[in-house]
């Protein structure tokens, strides 16, 4: 689902009483594999979706930025870019005025604006609203100033925004798909070096189903932060410069010396091994081999569920739920779970089926909805013509 251009367009009129001269789509993302091993330097493999975050501008003549958005009408913000730019309310906003300073700060030479924004985005469903709404606000106030930048040091920029003005550890996962996305392709990222490889996925026999369990979560609360924190921990432990650089026998070793205490030593006997699985995958998708690439997903969400306990009720009753029926390969939690959605990988003639067995029977266990929409590999941000 996309964001419908007129309808934005004639809101951009009503509220600013001109028309936009502009607009840039960023989309969001789902995790395929990879969880949690971001922030410790191993690689991932996400996937740009087909909704998105769309943003409409016009520059203005004097230097007050005005942001809005059709998903929080009654919240705008305004700031002047040459006062000091602060976080402050609304939230939403932060994610906007940390992207303006570091632009400001790397010298762009940053214009007024009015930005009105769109999304067909769950919002706090895991699928990397915040990031998209980061790279839409870059664009737009690039292009607006006639300037561009390297797609990592912005993916870098908009990932600093999130750590200092909306107080969200994340890694650099979710800013880089949004960003480099490529139709037809999943991404995987070495997040150490920055460095990517395209992973072709556009075989039309098979789809990603996205299963929003619509429980809300956000990173910036103190699960997210202090797995990080225990994370980083056992590596100081180990010797060692991230959980990248550990194997298992080093866990094994670590266990029996009493070396991690036992929290850590639960997540690196998550991380560890996510990070073999994360390349596996990426080689088993290459090769079409969806029926193992569904076993890597369902090892990786019994491990976030069990050692890493980022799981919850909803998101594994619908892994179960997937699991059950005839064409499902494999399911996980997507994002940085506490809630949010589940990424199901589909055999495309039976997608419909599956999604109906996953709605009621999330339904009659939890008595509310579970919204499912298909979705296959789609490019990363870009300027709209």
């Amino acid at each position: 689902m996309t964001v419908e251009i007129a309808g934005l367009t004639a809101k951009f009129q009503t509220n600013y009483g001109r028309a936009p001269i502009g607009f840039v789509r960023a989309p969001g993302r789902v995790s395929l594999m990879g969880g949690a091993v971001d922030y410790n330097e191993g690689f991932v493999l996400p996937m740009a979706i087909e909704r998105e975050t769309v943003a409409a501008f016009a520059p203005r003549k004097d230097r007050l930025i005005n942001l809005s958005s059709r998903q929080a009408e009654e919240h705008e913000a305004s700031f002047a870019l040459d006062d000091e730019i602060a976080p402050g309310e609304p939230t939403w906003a932060n994610y906007c005025k940390g992207v303006a300073a570091g632009l400001r700060s790397r010298g762009t030479r940053l214009v007024g604006m009015d930005i009105l924004f769109d999304t067909s985005l769950p919002l706090g469903g895991g699928l990397s609203s915040s990031a998209a709404l980061e790279v839409a606000t870059a664009l737009a106030m690039l292009r607006a100033s006639g300037e561009t930048m390297e797609d990592y040091e912005l993916a870098r920029l908009c990932q600093k925004a999130e750590h200092e003005f909306a107080n969200s550890p994340c890694g650099i996962m979710d800013q880089t798909i949004c960003i480099m996305g490529q139709k037809g392709h999943a991404l995987l990222l070495d997040c150490r070096d920055g460095s990517v490889k395209h992973v072709p996925f556009d075989d039309l026999s098979v789809v990603v189903l996205v299963a929003d369990t619509q429980v809300r979560h956000s990173i910036a609360e103190g699960g997210y932060a202090s797995r990080r924190a225990q994370c980083f921990s056992a590596a100081k432990k180990l010797g060692v410069k991230a959980l990248r650089d550990a194997d298992e026998e080093m866990l094994d070793a670590a266990a029996r010396d009493g070396v991690l205490a036992d929290i850590e030593l639960m997540r690196a006997r998550h991380v560890v091994p996510e990070i073999r699985r994360t390349v596996d995958a990426a080689g088993a998708l290459a090769a079409r081999d969806y029926t193992r690439f569904g076993k890597v997903m369902l090892t990786s969400h019994a491990s976030l569920r069990d050692n890493y306990e980022t799981s919850c009720d909803e998101l594994d009753s619908v892994v179960e739920l997937a699991c059950s029926c005839e064409g499902a390969y494999g399911a996980r939690v997507s994002g940085g779970g506490f809630g949010g959605c589940v990424v199901i990988l589909a055999d495309a003639g039976k997608a419909e089926a599956i999604s109906q067995t996953i709605a009621s029977g999330f339904f009659r266990k939890f008595g509310r909805p579970c919204p499912i929409f298909p979705t296959r590999a789609a490019p990363g941000a870009a300027v709209l013509d």
